[in-house]
């Protein structure tokens, strides 16, 4: 792939539609604990930013006025569908587009900043996902994320891995509850900035989607 563009992709090239359905109904459940990570995720962000993976656009009611424009890329048809209805209620300007995260359809350095949430779990390859955000981001450019993944304590990380090898990622749309995100970050060449580890839901059961990890890294100024 070119350092200075990306292979546009079919407009289905990820479709789930049963999952899909599911997401779209358990995210809004779940917005009256997942709001406020969300808020914290977007708190002040300015100028041109691109979110990968949008969901039905739940962030897009978080995004503060000094975002000058949102392109959200979203790659499931139902899923994108509903992420431009919540663009037309969003407060800042927001463009939902088709893609993959792993072939952004946007030009080299075009962004201030990027958001991801939740998705890094469902990428089929997380290191050409985050070469393309680096690629996408301008040198010094910040990186948002809020990810679910692989819990401190062994049994429930061995437990995350066996689902993984198994019936998980069949059953909620590719997920994958092992993942590593900030040794991700890392050997993608971002430098991590602040972030913190927390349970969602902070209080309960503890499920194999309970461990998450919310900050922000950043595109270096160099090669």
């Amino acid at each position: 792939m070119s350092p200075r563009s990306a292979k546009p992709v079919s407009r289905d090239a990820v479709h789930h539609p049963v999952f899909a359905r599911f997401y779209a109904r358990q995210s809004v459940a779940a917005e009256p604990v997942i709001g406020a990570h969300r808020r914290e995720l977007l708190s002040g962000l300015s100028g041109r930013v691109i979110e990968v993976g949008a969901g039905n656009g739940l962030n897009f009611a978080h995004y503060p006025g000094a975002v000058s424009e949102v392109v959200a890329i979203e790659p499931e048809r139902l899923l994108r569908r509903l992420a431009v209805t919540a663009a037309l209620r969003s407060d800042v300007p927001v463009d939902v587009v088709p893609g993959v995260a792993e072939a952004l359809p946007v030009k080299s350095e075009a962004f201030d900043a990027a958001v991801i949430s939740l998705v890094l779990c469902s990428v089929r390859n997380v290191p050409r996902a985050l070469g393309e955000l680096r690629r996408v981001l301008r040198p010094g450019g910040e990186l948002r994320f809020f990810e679910h993944g692989r819990a401190q304590g062994k049994v429930m990380a061995t437990t995350q891995r066996v689902l993984d090898r198994t019936v998980w990622p069949s059953l909620f749309g590719g997920c994958h509850v092992a993942r590593d995100t900030l040794a991700a970050l890392r050997d993608a060449g971002f430098e991590p900035g602040a972030h913190r580890r927390l349970l969602v839901p902070a209080k309960g059961p503890r499920l194999p989607t309970s461990y998450c990890v919310l900050g922000t890294a950043y595109r270096p100024d160099s090669p």
